[in-house]
């Protein structure tokens, strides 16, 4: 499924969050993330976010979708390279 991921977390759990979406997805804007997962692995991401974030302050949003064939992006301005995922 391909998922894109936003977050809004305290700014000292920022770098912990970006690091661990690192591991499973592309970079594509400040708290921003994209790409392609398994159920496993979102359920695994899933887990591992609550780990780090206060439920109470902070907030993440997961958007997905069955194909990445269903999911329409358009880049106003420059778009930031995407940097490949760590885990596939």
């Amino acid at each position: 499924m391909y998922v894109v991921i936003v977050y809004d977390v305290e700014q000292k759990r920022v770098a912990k969050v970006c690091q661990l979406l690192r591991r499973y997805l592309a970079w594509v804007q400040n708290s921003a993330f994209e790409g392609e997962l398994t159920e496993a692995q979102l359920e695994q991401l899933r887990w591992e976010l609550l780990d780090i974030i206060d439920a109470g302050y902070d907030s993440v949003y997961i958007y997905r979708w069955r194909d990445r064939a269903l999911c329409q992006k358009q880049v106003l301005g420059r778009e930031k390279s995407l940097s490949e995922p760590f885990l596939e």
